[in-house]
């Protein structure tokens, strides 16, 4: 398939290649630039863990403090091997979305050892901090990164849009669906979506997705990479045999 991967860069170039490897050809232009937020003097003292919900949330902590001491709980597989590579080594993988690290952090940690810290962006799908509160424990949203929407996509990517030299585009994550879609309102081009397949990491991007008309929305099973690009692969397969 000819993919337009829409988030931010550093991630799509990991993504691109995944793809191609799969034998799909992809566009890069991301609809989010993630622009890390300097904190004004990290306090981690006394804190027993760290939360992070996305890969970029481990980015910041990285760059926002030296420590790595301290066991850092994170969303999913992605962002799990991300930390260990800024180097935290007591890293645990919830494996799915903020539901499910809620249930490993409760079932792990101890609301009389100490606060936690959620490395989050200034905007952030779920209620961490009020799902861990209900069990008990103290946590302290530090924002650490925003997530700046684009106004435009490329000359690049809107001439193949209009030309119909896209079958399909990736959202991660919610906020890159609605990105998108603003997007495609401000350049006029709304109509392009009926002819894409929209590939959404979870249900929330996908009902996000559905205010377009796009030609065909899938969810992921789970919200992973993995299972995303599974997806991809099940439906180019199924379009091959048509």
């Amino acid at each position: 398939m000819r993919i337009l991967l829409t988030r931010p860069r550093l991630d799509a170039v990991e993504t691109a290649r995944a793809l191609e490897a799969r034998g799909h050809q992809v566009l890069i232009d991301p609809v989010l630039d993630i622009v890390l937020e300097a904190p004004d003097g990290l306090d981690l003292q006394g804190v027993q863990a760290l939360l992070a919900t996305s890969r970029n949330g481990v980015r910041a902590l990285a760059a926002a403090t030296p420590r790595r001491d301290l066991p850092l709980m994170a969303v999913g597989r992605s962002t799990a091997a991300l930390a260990r590579e800024c180097g935290f080594p007591d890293v645990r993988d919830a494996d799915g979305d903020v539901d499910d690290l809620t249930r490993v952090a409760v079932a792990e940690l101890d609301p009389a050892a100490g606060p936690l810290v959620h490395a989050a962006g200034a905007e952030t799908a779920g209620d961490l901090k009020g799902a861990l509160a209900e069990s008990g424990f103290e946590v302290r949203r530090e924002v650490l990164y925003r997530a700046v929407a684009n106004d435009r996509i490329s000359a690049e990517a809107a001439a193949a849009l209009v030309a119909r030299r896209i079958d399909a585009v990736l959202f991660f994550s919610p906020r890159s669906a609605e990105a998108f879609a603003r997007v495609l309102d401000n350049m006029g081009l709304t109509s392009v979506a009926e002819s894409l397949v929209a590939f959404c990491i979870s249900p929330r991007a996908a009902e996000i997705a559905r205010r377009l008309p796009y030609r065909v929305v899938v969810s992921a099973p789970r919200p992973n990479q993995d299972a995303l690009l599974s997806c991809v692969d099940r439906h180019a397969a199924g379009e091959r045999h048509r």
